[in-house]
């Protein structure tokens, strides 16, 4: 019994894990659960056991994906302060890598069409991010998420744009122009302490 759960929950990550990087990469109305199932090396009638629905499975690989990029934001945080996420975020490896990138910059429109379940598990690790980037500014605390959310958008929109553009030219000049906007939301803030710790 032993070996059967394990093998299951690892069926369950590897599912997970296909879902999470074709969602991001070919969008979520356009990754099948066929094609997934195909891709985790795994049949069709696999998939029920651990998900009820596609949109269960978008819900948990949704969350999962934020909860990454939420981990990954603090060590940036810690190791470099805002200045370096904004770089990284804004950064061609991140621009080539939407399988693996920001899921908000990668399926927005399509969160959007999600039912109300799915727009509540987005809004609340989403808020969890900014929270995140809005504990490392002065200010109270309407003040500080205010400004977090107008990086956060500037950074999707520009690594969005990035991408869309044809020309490797255009796409970076559109990835530092992002970055130097981002950047200025910054600068009345410079020097000041921020209030509060990462938790």
């Amino acid at each position: 019994m032993r070996y059967e759960k394990g093998r299951k929950d690892a069926s369950r990550q590897r599912i997970m894990d296909v879902a999470t990087e074709k969602f991001r990469s070919d969008g979520i109305a356009a990754s099948g659960l066929a094609g997934i199932m195909n891709a985790a090396g795994l049949t069709n009638g696999a998939f029920y056991p651990h998900f009820p629905s596609k949109a269960a499975l978008v819900r948990e690989t949704l969350a999962a994906a934020l909860k990454d990029q939420s981990d990954q934001t603090r060590d940036l945080l810690e190791a470099g302060g805002l200045p370096l996420a904004i770089d990284a975020y804004l950064s061609a490896e991140h621009r080539d890598n939407p399988g693996t990138g920001c899921a908000s910059a990668a399926l927005l429109p399509e969160i959007a069409r999600e039912p109300a379940e799915t727009r509540e598990v987005y809004t609340e690790h989403v808020l969890k991010l900014i929270r995140l980037v809005a504990a490392q500014l002065p200010g109270d605390a309407s003040e500080r998420e205010d400004v977090a959310f107008g990086i956060f958008a500037t950074l999707i929109g520009a690594l969005e744009l990035s991408r869309a553009v044809e020309g490797a030219e255009l796409s970076d000049r559109i990835l530092v122009a992002g970055a130097a906007a981002a950047k200025q939301m910054l600068a009345p803030h410079q020097g000041q302490p921020a209030k509060d710790k990462l938790s």
